[in-house]
Parts: structure tokens; C-alpha cells; sequence
């Protein structure tokens, strides 16, 4: 009787220290489990952190359940607010703490590069590196030289040990999941490929301030596309610069890039950006317009002109001070 009544006793303090945070108001903290590292190493890693008393009575909880094979690595945001038995839950689970990364749309891949870096996911320098990786490129079925265009604006959630190339798969799955049979079908439609179709989005966002014009300033390209007039859109001009302090010249507009699209005919070679949801619907769905110009109206907004002349009237009214 003494023996059973003292694994009743042992028992129900197991369960109750399963049970119970070690202090309810805590605050979480990050708690960092390296890869080898065992089940008594873990048990004094909690400790330490103030995140569990008893550390024999925590390794025997892991025992009982056959889990102490199952605790894995990596940065946890832990609380000595949660219970044991959570804590351990989630280190069996992998649930991990994940550093959240939000491209914007129209970011290139120097400022994809420079977020990645802020978010202390990995260095610009390795970042830009894997992200022009020609072999990447092309086995995630991307006709292109680069990931430029192809690292889909949205807000991902990746572990602190994601490797930059784990990182650029994400974004080039998540262009592929939005990039839809429908899409492709269209682009036939209108005889582009979707590298085309991606290059014109790009240039679509960087010239678009008020989201309503997208469809508009994609009939223009589309329209002087058809007549074969040259783009002669400066955010092009600027990608293709090696340096750009802010101040467009025409200096600029003369330099030969293959992106300079007041030299070159049709499209620049590839993405200027990375262009979001929207402006690839624009780019494949251009507004039906005799539009062949537009001039900024210094509020996000453009005015559009069919003809030459109502383009340099427009040009005056708006951009007097140039």
C-alpha cells in the first residue's frame, strides 16, 4: 500500500508540475536549443532561463512520454508563463521562433537584399548573391538570369537558420502559386512570354502612384508596344545606372544601358522590380485606350494624352519647373 500510494503521491506532482507555469505574469524570452544538445542539457538550458524549476522532475515528464529523442533545435520564444508540458510541446514540434519579412511591392533586389539583412535573416552581400545565382534561377523553371521580378511581394514568416536560398524558394513558389494557369493562357493571348509579361508589371509599378491607373499607364506601354515606339520611361533609365543620386538628368537619358528605354525598342531585357498582384493583372489586362503618353501631376496622379501635341501642352502645365 505505501508503494502505491507513493507513485500516486509521485504521480499527481508530476501532473501538477506538468501543469503549472512557473509565473504567470512572465515575459516571453528567446532561448536558443543547439543542435546536439540532449535532454539534460535542455532540462538546465530551461532552468537557467528561469523558464521551469525542477529540471529532474521536466526530464522525467520527457521520459514518461518517450519524447526525449524528439526535441529539436533552434530559437524558441519561450515563457516561464507556460506550462512545462507547453514548453516541451513546442520544442517537440519545431515551433520555432519565425522572423517575419514583408517585401513591398515594387522593391528590387538590392532592397529585397537590404530587408532580408534587417530582419537578420542573412547578409545583403550573401542575399543578392543567391538571388542572381543563374543555376537557382533556372531550377525553379524561371526563364531568366535573375530572381529580379520573380520574389513575389507578400509578408513571409521564415525561422532564424533559413539559408538565403530557402528564402528566395519561398518567394519564387509563392510567384509561381499566383502566376496561375489563367495567366499564362492570357499572355499567349496577347503574344507575351511571362518573362515579357513580369517586365512590363515592373515597369507598371514603378510608374504608378494612384492604384486606380494601373490598367491606364498599361494601355500606353501596350499601345506604343503595337506602334513600336520606344518605352522612354524613366524608371528604367534609372535601374540600368550604376549610381543614382535622385536627380534624373539627360545626361541619363542618353546613357546606353540595355535598360535605357529611350534608346532601346520594346522591353528592357528583364524585371526592374518586383512587381505585385495588380500590376501583373494590369500588364495583362491593359485598359482599352488611345493613350501613347503621360505626364506626372505632381499628386501620384497622370494626365494622359493620344497625340504629341496634348502631351507637350500637358507636359508645360504640369512640369513647369522643369
Amino acid at each position: 500500500m505505501c508503494v502505491l500510494g507513493g507513485i500516486a503521491f509521485l504521480t499527481h506532482d508530476l501532473w501538477r508540475y506538468a501543469h503549472l507555469p512557473l509565473d504567470a505574469d512572465a515575459s516571453p524570452k528567446i532561448v536558443t536549443i543547439r543542435s546536439g544538445q540532449g535532454l539534460n542539457a535542455i532540462a538546465q538550458l530551461l532552468h537557467q532561463a528561469d523558464l521551469i524549476k525542477h529540471p529532474f522532475k521536466y526530464k522525467l515528464i520527457v521520459q514518461l512520454r518517450g519524447e526525449a529523442l524528439k526535441l529539436k533545435a533552434g530559437e524558441y520564444l519561450l515563457a516561464a508563463s507556460m506550462t512545462p508540458l507547453e514548453i516541451l510541446d513546442k520544442i517537440v514540434r519545431g515551433d520555432v521562433r519565425l522572423y517575419k519579412l514583408t517585401v513591398p511591392e515594387g522593391y528590387n533586389l538590392h532592397q529585397v537584399a537590404a530587408l532580408v539583412a534587417q530582419a537578420g535573416l542573412a547578409s545583403e552581400d550573401t542575399f543578392y548573391k543567391a538571388a542572381t545565382d543563374l543555376t537557382a534561377v533556372r531550377r525553379q523553371n524561371i526563364n531568366a538570369s535573375t530572381f529580379e521580378g520573380y520574389l513575389f511581394p507578400e509578408t513571409y514568416y521564415f525561422p532564424p537558420q533559413s539559408t538565403p536560398a530557402q528564402i528566395i524558394t519561398k518567394m519564387a513558389e509563392q510567384f509561381q502559386a499566383e502566376f496561375t494557369a489563367k495567366m499564362r493562357q492570357r499572355a499567349q493571348e496577347i503574344n507575351f512570354s511571362v518573362h515579357q509579361v513580369v517586365t512590363l508589371a515592373s515597369i507598371i509599378e514603378k510608374e504608378t502612384g494612384a492604384a486606380e491607373e494601373r490598367a491606364v499607364i498599361s494601355s500606353v506601354f501596350h499601345n506604343r508596344l503595337k506602334k513600336r515606339m520606344r518605352l522612354e520611361t524613366d524608371p528604367t533609365v534609372i535601374y540600368g545606372l550604376k549610381s543614382f543620386d535622385g536627380n534624373l538628368t539627360r545626361k541619363h537619358l542618353n546613357t546606353p544601358t540595355p535598360y535605357n528605354t529611350y534608346i532601346i525598342k520594346g522591353l528592357p531585357p528583364g524585371p526592374i522590380a518586383n512587381p505585385g498582384r495588380e500590376a501583373i493583372h494590369a500588364a495583362l489586362y491593359p485598359a482599352d485606350t488611345r493613350f501613347l503618353f503621360f505626364v506626372s501631376k505632381k499628386d501620384t496622379t497622370h494626365y494622359f494624352s493620344a497625340d504629341l501635341k496634348s502631351h507637350n501642352r500637358a507636359v508645360r502645365k504640369y512640369q513647369k519647373s522643369k
